[in-house]
């Protein structure tokens, strides 16, 4: 079995994966001092874009392509090259097609995506700087008040977002924009899930707790998050059964995550944003159910992804994520990126560097967390 990895930065969550069912490892990469290149069996330094990576595909003859890309920018020419290589080649390529990426990459496609399936979404009106003079112009455009959150189509990781509870704040934002998507800002627990999905099967993993929704904007990233989410009246059940209408409906394929926000006040769960890539939240939805999502990518590559199976084993681990900048504590057991006999993960770059833990219950979890850094955390 011969498999094509698209991007190095990724493949060390995956290595030990690759070795152990004997797969021939493949990577193309467009750096040259990318991460992991000592890992798979053979690799490749290519232009940017996909035409090269399609062109080693059919030349190394590989029974499917695993494309490991953390942003979003390349995505399209991803999707663009799984339906022509699917097509004309018969090489399956483990990621969405170009309507599920079109809607996701696009946050008032999404948003109308959302509607059309009966979600429920924030308020929400796209508006030009020139439809409004004054703050009362704008509110009556806009329709609802504020705090409001300033998106722009395109983007991830929080670029081009602005929430705010002052009307300055808006004429800021229109100096660098024509136009913005606008929604009411919600309170609420921000929520994620990770699904993974092939020719119409759908695995929905664990929801994650990545803090709540905030006036400062705060990354989820900077904050403590945990899995699963413990709601009082919202069951993590319900979380998996929105996960799973919406990947169903989008058609989606490979790994994809989805943003929501729980409303305590209104017992309602917003659906707000659809990333057809591996997700920020990974490490945490492996800690819970002891399925790697990126693992699961190949499992589907070498023809192992069986839903109802991976139903039954999946595990249910209490889980805690902190940023920790450098980390400095005892080593985790070997492979690193895999919870083998180990209680945590250490990962990210030298300076963002977040480590992963997972015990039996809640309490074992946060004890874990205290040896590792000397430190008490309470949620």
């Amino acid at each position: 079995m011969k498999v094509l990895f698209i991007g190095s930065r990724l493949y060390d969550d995956v290595a030990y994966h690759v070795d152990e069912l004997g797969v021939e490892s493949i990577i193309t990469e467009s750096n040259e001092e990318a991460p992991n290149l000592d890992l798979p069996t053979k690799y490749y330094i290519v232009p940017r874009g996909m035409d090269k990576p399609m062109e080693i595909a059919i030349e190394e003859e590989v029974d499917a392509i695993v494309p490991l890309l953390g942003i979003d920018p390349p995505l399209m020419s991803v999707a663009i090259m799984k339906e022509e290589i699917e097509k004309e080649h018969n090489i399956p390529v483990i990621s969405s097609n170009v309507n599920a990426v079109s809607i996701a990459s696009d946050k008032i496609k999404t948003k109308e995506f959302f509607k059309s399936i009966n979600l429920n979404v924030p308020p929400a009106n796209v508006l030009n700087g020139n439809d409004f003079d004054t703050e009362e112009e704008f509110i009556e455009k806009l329709g609802f008040d504020f705090p409001i959150v300033l998106k722009q189509g395109e983007g991830q990781g929080g670029k081009d977002i602005c929430i705010t509870n002052e009307f300055s704040d808006v004429l800021d934002y229109f100096e660098n924009f024509e136009t913005a998507l606008i929604e009411k800002f919600i309170e609420g627990s921000e929520v994620s899930i990770e699904v993974i999905g092939w020719n119409g099967e759908y695995l929905p993993l664990v929801p994650v707790y990545k803090g709540e929704t905030n006036l400062e904007g705060i990354h989820p990233i900077k904050r403590l998050r945990y899995g699963p989410c413990d709601f009082e009246n919202m069951d993590n059940e319900e979380f998996r059964k929105i996960a799973k209408h919406i990947a169903t409906n989008l058609e989606s394929e490979g790994t994809i995550d989805m943003d929501l926000i729980y409303s305590k006040e209104e017992n309602k769960v917003y659906a707000i944003e659809i990333n057809t890539r591996p997700s920020g939240t990974r490490y945490l939805s492996f800690a819970c159910t002891d399925l790697n999502p990126l693992n699961l990518l190949v499992d589907i590559a070498v023809g192992k992804f069986d839903v109802k199976e991976l139903e039954k084993e999946m595990k249910s681990y209490y889980t805690l994520e902190i940023p920790i900048g450098d980390y400095e504590g005892p080593a985790p057991q070997e492979p690193v990126k895999e919870y083998i006999n180990g209680n945590f993960i250490v990962h990210g770059p030298k300076g963002y560097q977040r480590v992963t833990i997972r015990g039996n219950t809640r309490e074992e979890t946060f004890e874990i967390a205290k040896e590792l850094t000397g430190n008490d955390y309470s949620i």
